[in-house]
């Protein structure tokens, strides 16, 4: 299922929407953590990328696998090896972020939304600062997946 399409690679298919989601929820995040007076206009879309993002990661650290075991089984060793043994760790990384980045950010939306106002201020800012924590390392660590998956194709 994650192997190929077409006869393409389905990871060369999928990871743009990684590319595209997590960093969006990285963004949203962040400005649901620090501008309350925008929550209820960006809350919706901050759910679905909480969701998406994750899922759009994982498939492509699944599809990554299924293309390194194909890789590996025509010969890939070496410099090369160890390039995209690089690049699968940072994608992994990406993954794990994502996801924890998502299950906080869903924490904070439903906390807030249950009865606005009602959270207390110290619970709401600690989640805040953990989302943009989390936010920036996962930023961190899709630029990385990012940048190692290219040197592995262009370089």
């Amino acid at each position: 299922m994650f192997d190929q399409m077409n006869g393409l690679p389905v990871h060369a298919l999928v990871l743009h929407a990684a590319v595209v989601f997590v960093p969006l929820l990285a963004l949203g995040a962040i400005v649901y953590a620090l501008f309350r007076r925008w929550r209820a206009t960006i809350g919706r879309a901050v759910v679905l990328l909480a969701v998406t993002a994750p899922i759009t990661a994982l498939v492509a650290v699944l599809s990554g696998d299924k293309l390194h075991e194909r890789l590996l089984g025509q010969g890939l060793q070496g410099r090369g090896a160890q390039i995209i043994n690089d690049h699968m760790a940072f994608g992994t990384m990406t993954f794990w972020f994502s996801l924890a980045l998502g299950v906080v950010t869903l924490i904070l939306v439903l906390a807030a939304r249950r009865r606005p106002g009602s959270m207390p201020r110290v619970a709401d800012r600690g989640l805040a600062v953990v989302m943009v924590v989390l936010a920036a390392i996962t930023g961190y660590y899709v630029y990385r997946t990012g940048d190692s998956g290219a040197a592995a194709v262009w370089g």
